[in-house]
């Protein structure tokens, strides 16, 4: 891995730790992503024994009573790289195995996991490596469940920042066919894919940076801003963010979801 982008997964390391007093109630997104992508497990097959479910990138453990209930037989193992989203979620009460570390450099053992479920992680990741270990952990005919995001993801964004400078404030998230060919250099099988649009809406542009901001996603660009806005560049910012009111009065923010449904072949 880079230097560079060593720096840019430290920054967004510390931009999670940040957000975890304030992650769960304000990820409204993650939840409704989460309850699409039990959807899709629920329609697709799964193995005849799931013995272990790895949630990777578990944040605050908002999916984990879900993936309890669904597999009540199997030891959960909760992954995350921010310790502090770890303690919340050991604050919240549950308690399965928790294990701090980073989504491309899983320390467990090879075909030790049955079900991979990984809830809007993977986009903070190399799609390579990331998927290569989703193979390597993954058990001979073990399954994967994954929700990331595509390229319209904060697009009304990244437009109307278009109005302000020509600098780069959201990053470029990976298409569909990208995440699939992916899959399959790793030694995955596309068992199914989809894409469908979620909305975060919110009556004012400094409320919608801010539920932005409060799940984490506060350096969208892989680094820091240098230096704010200043008031006519928030102005600007405002006057084209305007041009995406919705006509019940809010403004949106669009998460491109991508949902996969893979396999390691038997």
């Amino acid at each position: 891995m880079s230097d560079v982008f060593d720096r840019y997964k430290n920054l967004v390391r510390r931009a999670f730790d940040r957000a975890a007093p304030t992650y769960g109630s304000a990820a409204h997104v993650q939840g409704a992503a989460a309850q699409r992508l039990l959807a899709f497990t629920r329609a697709q097959t799964l193995p005849a024994h799931v013995r272990r479910v790895l949630d990777a990138g578990c944040g605050t453990g908002q999916t984990l009573p879900m993936l309890s209930a669904y597999f009540p037989l199997a030891q959960c193992v909760a992954l995350d790289f921010s310790r502090a989203m770890l303690t919340a979620a050991a604050r919240a009460g549950i308690a399965p195995h928790f294990i701090c570390a980073d989504i491309e450099r899983l320390p467990l053992d090879d075909a030790s996991v049955d079900f991979y479920w990984s809830n809007l992680a993977l986009q903070w990741c190399s799609s390579e490596a990331a998927l290569r270990e989703v193979c390597r952990v993954l058990s001979p005919g073990g399954v994967a469940r994954i929700a990331t995001l595509g390229p319209r993801t904060l697009h009304e964004l990244r437009t109307a920042f278009g109005a302000v400078d020509d600098g780069v404030h959201v990053i470029d998230f990976t298409a569909t066919e990208h995440w699939l060919e992916a899959s399959r250099s790793a030694g995955l099988t596309v068992q199914f894919h989809a894409r469908e649009p979620l909305f975060d809406l919110a009556p004012d542009l400094r409320t919608l940076l801010g539920n932005i901001k409060a799940i984490g996603a506060r350096t969208v660009e892989g680094r820091e801003r240098r230096r704010t806005l200043g008031r006519k560049g928030w102005q600007a910012l405002q006057s084209a963010y305007e041009a995406f009111r919705r006509p019940d009065g809010t403004l949106p923010a669009t998460y491109d979801l991508i949902l996969l449904a893979l396999r390691k072949p038997a």
